[in-house]
């Protein structure tokens, strides 16, 4: 216990500024799924308390996620009925603790940390130009949308233009003065004040925007903010009411097979986000270390068990609330459960505070933080590591931020997998040439896609010349390619071609060549 609270002095702070980034979010993935808003929140306690304290990661954060909105919402439009989606979450719970005890988190290893950082950056520039608007007023979009197309009709850059006929100036002078606040808060003058290390630049931005807009208000009639630009949650006047806000999962409606397909299409993609979220983060922790993922699928589990069965949306491990907790100094996962534990604690007892807090104040601190995962030196890195990094890199963000995440990561991995092969299948054969001196030396593993420049190198040998195949460093050799190579030995005399085959004389595959006589050894 004593070294479960040993980094208590980052992580307090730290769970503060996820506290107040979850917050939002939550209801604004409630709203754009089409479900009850205590739902998300709900989703938020059990993502920090629950899978905080099962969770093999020291740093990750879950929650609802904008990468389910739409299967969310379209499971709630076919179920029709609440309590039978909610049933489907339970179950989706009990497809991913099966999946943990099938070792399927191995899948998320086969991801290139190319396209990983690609995520990352792609999930820094979604949070500075969704949020953009909100910083303005301009809050038609729920706060956690991610994807490119949006509910609204608009998209992430024509919500950019058309934001310019309902700025709100009050919000734009709160945004401004966060904006102003974190930027002084990273300053090293700052950081040199002990005291103000322990004091979160966040939860200093919050209770500004609060004040600001108090004084708005008490002094003029018409510079204040609307309630639509402050956080809405529901207030309960007494327990019973609260209680009331929980909704239990609809058993009746076990065997309606919809329910089974929303579950099992819930279990599959939350998983997936799970682990590109788990891989991300584990990049980000300052610390290395490594989320054993098989434990991390059944954690999630039994978060995404019990949300649905007291009414709250299904879960994943999300990046924008793991990347605040990295970025705000967490150490440990006591950040991840003291922040479940803030949020139950708030809406139980201060709702009507949290009400106080304007939208473009919480947007400034998901612009920041969108400014860390994205920064300048990031894309100057891959560049300097060449066209086979840079590329699958780039397109990665573009792709995620033209579409969505998981549509976005499988275009990054089409892309890294054709530089894959294109590298490997450069790199397996090398030919060399002085004068009439040829030299074919096949390396690693060499398929019948090195057919063609093996055949057309070999084509261009000149009569007269010498040419020595050396395979004794191939561990494989298609055998189109050795037949390839034993039709230009067998040719060879009638141009007064030498051809002499290096192989290795363990290795059976090596005496299927052809020798310089035309038989085989």
């Amino acid at each position: 216990m004593k070294n479960f609270f040993r980094n208590v002095g980052a992580d307090f702070p730290a769970s503060i500024v996820v506290f107040l980034v979850a917050l939002p979010l939550c209801l604004g993935i409630a709203l754009g799924s089409g479900a009850p808003l205590f739902s998300g929140i709900i989703a938020g306690i059990v993502g920090g308390i629950v899978i905080g304290s099962l969770s093999g990661s020291q740093l990750s954060v879950s929650g609802p996620a904008a990468g389910l909105t739409v299967i969310v919402a379209a499971a709630i439009l076919n179920l029709k009925v609440f309590d039978a989606f909610l049933l489907a979450v339970v179950l989706a719970g009990a497809f991913q603790i099966l999946f943990g005890f099938l070792r399927a988190g191995i899948l998320g290893d086969y991801v290139p940390n190319t396209v990983i950082k690609g995520m990352m950056a792609a999930i820094g520039l979604i949070l500075i130009l969704k949020q953009i608007p909100h910083l303005v007023g301009y809050d038609a979009d729920f706060i956690g949308d991610e994807k490119f197309l949006q509910l609204d009709k608009q998209n992430t850059f024509s919500e950019l233009a058309n934001m310019f006929n309902y700025i709100a100036p009050p919000a734009v002078v709160i945004g401004v003065v966060s904006l102003l606040i974190l930027m002084l808060w990273e300053t090293k003058a700052f950081k040199k004040q002990k005291f103000l290390l322990l004091i979160p630049g966040p939860l200093v931005v919050v209770v500004a925007g609060v004040l600001l807009n108090q004084a708005f208000q008490l002094y003029s009639t018409d510079f204040n903010l609307e309630q639509k630009h402050l956080v809405s949650l529901m207030v309960a006047e007494d327990l019973p009411q609260f209680i009331s806000f929980f909704t239990l999962p609809g058993f009746q409606h076990i065997t309606n097979p919809d329910v089974w397909i929303s579950a099992g299409t819930i279990a599959i993609i939350a998983s997936l986000e799970t682990l590109l979220s788990i891989e991300a983060v584990d990049k980000l922790d300052p610390l290395r270390r490594r989320t054993p993922t098989n434990r991390e699928l059944k954690a999630q589990g039994v978060g995404n068990f019990v949300s649905g069965m007291i009414g709250g949306l299904p879960l994943t491990s999300v990046v924008v609330r793991s990347s605040a907790n990295v970025v705000s100094g967490a150490r440990t996962k006591l950040s991840t459960i003291l922040h479940g534990v803030f949020m139950l604690v708030a809406v139980m007892f201060i709702p009507r505070i949290l009400n106080l807090i304007p939208l473009s104040a919480l947007a400034a601190i998901l612009i920041f933080t969108g400014y860390k995962l994205a920064k300048v030196s990031l894309f100057k890195d891959y560049y300097k590591k060449g066209w086979d990094q840079f590329v699958p890199f780039v397109v990665t963000i573009i792709a995620i931020l033209l579409t969505d995440l998981l549509v976005g990561i499988i275009i990054g991995l089409g892309v890294g997998l054709f530089f894959m092969i294109r590298s490997n299948f450069r790199s397996s054969v090398f030919v060399v040439n002085d004068h009439n001196r040829y030299l074919v030396r096949l390396r690693k593993d060499v398929s019948f896609l090195n057919k063609p420049i093996i055949k057309r190198k070999l084509d261009a040998v000149p009569e007269g010349s010498s040419v020595v195949v050396d395979a004794t460093r191939a561990d494989f050799i298609d055998k189109d390619i050795i037949e390839e190579i034993n039709n230009f030995i067998i040719n060879a005399k009638a141009k007064d071609i030498h051809v002499e085959v290096k192989k290795t004389p363990h290795n059976p595959m090596h005496q299927l060549f052809t020798s310089a006589d035309g038989n085989k050894d």
